[in-house]
């Protein structure tokens, strides 16, 4: 699930690290990319995790499924979490942390936010070339501005934690060193109240490693499905070595992760 603003395309470099020796599904949320909002789809995180079950149940068709959430998809991924029972296997989280409410921070990036979509120019997503810059350019303004207001409420902040904690399934935590949108001490931080969990950073990368570093992120990935989850990649599926993901980058995130907490 990507973050606010953007869309299932942000995951493509991933996409093509980690296929085919896994299915993905990567999705536009309801209100941004292509997908249009339903009007009975309320902006807020509990909706939105609900609509994330149900597809995700109907994308898996029975088998068993892990949830990625990047930044604000990871409070969806959370939210849809409880609700998916013994077909979930496992979460995983990139840039996405939080659990604490930071007033003045929190006021300035709704501002942030609210001028954006107040502002933001909407004829250059009709100019040729701009695909990659569309979604924040031509999201639904309701969708937009729900999710954001809804994930800076205190309420929803300080509830972060519990539900990290409520995981029954084995988690990923994934940050970069240099992410100025979501530092690591707060991955960390939420990583931390989950029982079975595992934390990796990737040095040197910002807040969309799916991009910058797609064979790290996904070789990050590759270890922890078949050590921690003891799911192969042959399971029904073509297997095939992760392109440009070298040794010292591999070691270098297998030594970056941390145990379970106990």
């Amino acid at each position: 699930m990507h973050g606010w603003l953007l869309s299932g395309r942000l995951w493509q470099p991933l996409r093509q690290q980690l296929s085919p020796r896994w299915q993905l599904w990567t999705p536009d949320l309801p209100g941004f990319g292509e997908a249009l909002r339903p009007r009975g789809l309320q902006p807020s995180l509990v909706s939105y995790g609900r609509w994330l079950a149900e597809e995700a149940r109907r994308q898996a068709d029975g088998r068993p499924l892990v949830l990625i959430g990047h930044s604000l998809g990871g409070s969806l991924v959370l939210h849809a979490a409880a609700q998916l029972g013994e077909q979930l296997r496992g979460v995983v989280q990139v840039a996405a942390g939080g659990g604490v409410y930071q007033p003045r921070p929190f006021r300035l990036v709704r501002r942030g936010g609210a001028g954006f979509l107040r502002w933001r120019p909407g004829w250059l997503a009709q100019l040729p070339g701009t695909e990659a810059i569309r979604s924040p350019l031509v999201a639904d303004l309701h969708a937009a501005r729900g999710l954001l207001a809804c994930s800076m409420q205190q309420g929803a902040v300080r509830r972060l934690p519990a539900m990290a904690a409520a995981l029954t399934v084995p988690s990923l935590w994934i940050a970069g060193s240099r992410d100025t949108v979501m530092e690591p001490r707060y991955v960390r931080h939420l990583a931390g109240y989950s029982r079975e969990h595992r934390f990796a950073l990737l040095e040197g990368e910002g807040h969309l490693p799916m991009c910058s570093a797609p064979a790290a992120l996904a070789a990050l990935i590759d270890a922890w499905l078949q050590q921690d989850l003891g799911i192969s990649p042959g399971e029904g599926h073509e297997d095939r070595a992760a392109d440009g993901a070298g040794p010292s980058a591999q070691l270098e995130a297998d030594q970056s992760l941390a145990k379970p907490r106990s």
